[in-house]
């Protein structure tokens, strides 16, 4: 999830565009200094000459930036293709290293493109497979296929693990990397060799397209339950929400259905204005930053929907500010949390625009459930365990689906 102090927004990181963000000290100073800015506006003709900087970070440790420009030079006069690498390129390449420097995955730069795709896929609309990936013990992972994409239809499930894209191996890239090398142009095909469980590797080939996708769906069952799924938290999920709780306080429905499966999350604040249509105060989710500082997100006082009995479905795609709404009505006791264990992404990341179009997404927190629970690595345990195999899902079942609309219809049945 990230933090947009422009919009006071937070979102989330791993997607299956870019996950990106991070800025070296030096450029960071620089870019908010008038009288230097130009230095990063040149067209990067660098030289230990032109530029001599030391920096010292929070230690006090002094950080010669000789070191940088010797290796610079280097990689100029002497590697072997030098005339395939742009200024630009070690550049960008320089500050995506700083950012990696921290080991955490989601604190990541953006270079222009990268940053446009990023916001493409927060507007719901982007060219590639549709799926969402993160780093699980080293290893590129789908969080979750997006509804309706070439990635769901081609078979794609959440936990698959890729090992390599076109016959190229993944290991030891960054999800940075991966991304890059997963998406392209509508119409053209990629192939991944991704391993699930503990089946042996295979190959899927997908046809990339145009992803547009509506991050709410609300569907009025012949039983008389509502059910809205969300796939993510985006720029439309706030107004398509808010028409799904007026349908819900038109009609009345016996229950609702809210279905956060796969969904790998996005804005924070979209989050806890969602829960709070259940939750009428209190703390939604807490953030905790660095030096014990610590910030609240309080209901904002609707809860149109706390008088009605709901389900929430979660699974292993669940990430980020799914993970928020449902681990605030659980704590709340506002809904019966069924499925299987979530993802358990537990920071947020500030995005901040830069200059020339790129982006900075930087950790800058960890969150915390309402009752004090941080779910990061570990995930939610719903209230009621329901596996989906891989059986179910081939011939079309949903226990999970099944499960909810038991509970809401025979309240008594646990």
């Amino acid at each position: 999830m990230f933090n947009n102090p422009k919009f006071k927004k937070t979102g989330l990181v791993v997607a299956a565009a870019v996950l990106a963000a991070a800025i070296f000290s030096g450029g960071y100073y620089l870019g908010h200094n008038p009288g230097r800015l130009s230095f990063f506006n040149r067209p990067l003709a660098f030289s230990p000459e032109a530029v001599k900087l030391t920096v010292r970070n929070t230690t006090n440790t002094p950080v010669d930036f000789n070191l940088y420009w010797q290796v610079w030079d280097s990689l100029k006069n002497n590697y072997v293709d030098k005339n395939k690498v742009s200024d630009q390129d070690l550049f960008y390449g320089s500050l995506k290293g700083l950012a990696e420097s921290t080991g955490d995955p989601y604190t990541v730069f953006m270079t222009p493109q990268e940053s446009k795709e990023f916001s493409d896929e927060l507007s719901g609309t982007f060219e590639g497979i549709g799926a969402e990936l993160g780093m699980r013990n080293e290893t590129a992972t789908v969080i979750a296929p997006l509804d309706g994409t070439p990635a769901q239809k081609a078979g794609i499930r959440a936990g698959d693990k890729i090992y390599a894209v076109n016959s190229e191996p993944t290991i030891g890239l960054t999800i940075d990397a991966i991304v890059k090398k997963i998406r392209g142009p509508k119409d053209t095909k990629v192939t991944l060799t991704i391993i699930r469980g503990n089946d042996k590797p295979k190959e899927i080939t997908i046809t990339r397209g145009i992803i547009q996708v509506k991050s709410v769906t609300t569907t009025w069952r012949p039983d008389g339950l509502l059910l809205i799924r969300i796939s993510n938290f985006n720029n439309d999920t706030a107004g398509l929400f808010s028409q799904a709780v007026n349908l819900a306080l038109t009609k009345n429905p016996k229950g609702i259905i809210v279905d956060l499966r796969n969904n790998p999350g996005g804005y924070l604040d979209t989050a806890v204005n969602l829960a709070s249509e259940w939750v009428p105060e209190g703390p939604i989710v807490a953030e905790q930053f660095s030096g014990n500082k610590r910030n609240e997100y309080p209901a904002t006082g609707n809860a149109r929907l706390q008088h009605f009995p709901t389900v929430v479905l979660i699974n292993a795609g669940s990430a980020s500010a799914s993970e928020i709404l449902a681990g605030a009505l659980r704590d709340y006791k506002k809904a019966t949390i069924v499925g299987e264990k979530s993802y358990g992404k537990g920071s947020v990341q500030t995005l901040n625009d830069l200059t020339g179009g790129a982006a900075l997404k930087i950790t800058v927190a960890k969150w915390l459930t309402p009752a004090g629970d941080y779910i990061n690595d570990k995930g939610l345990e719903p209230n009621i365990v329901v596996p989906l195999s891989a059986a179910d899902a081939d011939k079309g079942k949903d226990p999970q689906l099944d499960k909810a609309v038991q509970l809401l219809l025979s309240p008594k049945q646990k």
